[in-house]
């Protein structure tokens, strides 16, 4: 399926979005900044719609089901669940862990920190063999080779890889839509009538200020690093094509199912992808693309953790908040 990557650096991939309804939406905002609004040399207005911090979240959600795990269709993929006791009775796991295996719920096991570092053949003061830490994520968690990890809580702090997968969602010759609003209180306006035991000023009528965009295009890109996955695998034909295949699935899935941002952003596919680079690739459809993931996920059966699913408990503490 993926010959035509066989010598290609990068696979660049191009999808024409616009608004379900209307022609306004809504960008990602940022705390103390708002949207991300910047001018081109030509002095075309752009706008940040979605930034690749937010991609990256959203392509992870892409394989995890409603009960915060790996969906059934993608079983048999290497990650880690962890069993909460003493100070919390829940569970996690490094699919929805914001630094994945670096989360200090799986992290601080002596045990998997053991196994890793022996998989890896991590020891500190000596130069990293980053294939062999690239074989040590895909046994234990095959995502983090997609969307990078940091184990800044790993011995020295030095096993750092970048995303392999990213993206983002730009639009052009964007103008603001400026509107408004009231929360309105239906009681009291003037917000003096309070509930008893809280006291937050929360209660008048608010009203505010809302601002959306227009554009003449909106865009969303993705960039998955052939020749890194290529170097994490060694020549294993196999472990190359899932990790390529995982990550257009995401790409498809989110293109088809998760591209509604926001309240005020739901956005669809228009037009077929446009791949830039390389040269002669064709997008299989999202079925086909399934199918063959599965076959390569029995394939690399041998170079997952056996089960694939490593299993840690992991216990807490409720750590009281200084006065």
């Amino acid at each position: 399926m993926f010959e035509n990557l066989k010598d290609a650096k990068r696979l660049l991939i191009e999808a024409k979005l616009v608004p379900m309804q209307g022609s306004r939406f809504q960008p990602t905002g940022f705390p103390d900044l708002g949207a991300a609004t910047y001018q081109l040399a030509d002095g075309t207005r752009m706008l940040l719609v979605e930034s690749a911090q937010s991609i990256a979240n959203r392509l992870e959600n892409t394989i995890i089901g409603p009960d915060s795990e790996l969906v059934e269709e993608l079983a048999g993929l290497s990650y880690i669940r962890v069993k909460l006791t003493e100070g919390s009775d829940t569970k996690t796991n490094s699919l929805i862990e914001a630094h994945r295996i670096n989360s200090p719920f799986i992290i601080s096991d002596e045990n998997f920190q053991k196994a890793f570092v022996e998989a890896s053949r991590y020891e500190a003061n000596k130069p990293l063999d980053w294939q062999k830490i690239a074989t040590a994520l895909f046994k234990f968690d095959v995502n983090s080779l997609l969307h990078g990890v940091f184990l800044a809580n790993l011995g020295d702090g030095r096993i750092k890889m970048p995303r392999a997968l990213s993206g983002f969602i730009e639009a052009s010759d964007v103008q603001e839509v400026v509107s408004g609003g009231v929360k309105n209180n239906p009681i009291d306006p003037t917000g003096t009538l309070r509930a008893k035991n809280y006291d937050k000023d929360v209660y008048s009528n608010v009203p505010y200020q809302r601002v959306e965009y227009t554009a003449g295009s909106i865009k969303a890109y993705f960039n998955l690093d052939i020749g890194l996955l290529r170097s994490y695998t060694n020549g294993n034909g196999d472990a190359f094509e899932l990790l390529v295949s995982l990550a257009l699935y995401k790409v498809l899935t989110f293109l088809e199912d998760g591209t509604r941002l926001r309240t005020a952003c739901d956005l669809k596919l228009e037009g077929p992808l446009n791949i830039t680079e390389p040269e002669g690739f064709a997008m299989p459809e999202r079925t086909i693309v399934l199918s063959f993931l599965k076959g390569k996920i029995a394939a690399c059966k041998s170079l997952f953790a056996d089960p694939a699913v490593t299993q840690l408990e992991t216990a807490t503490v409720i750590k009281k908040k200084s006065s």
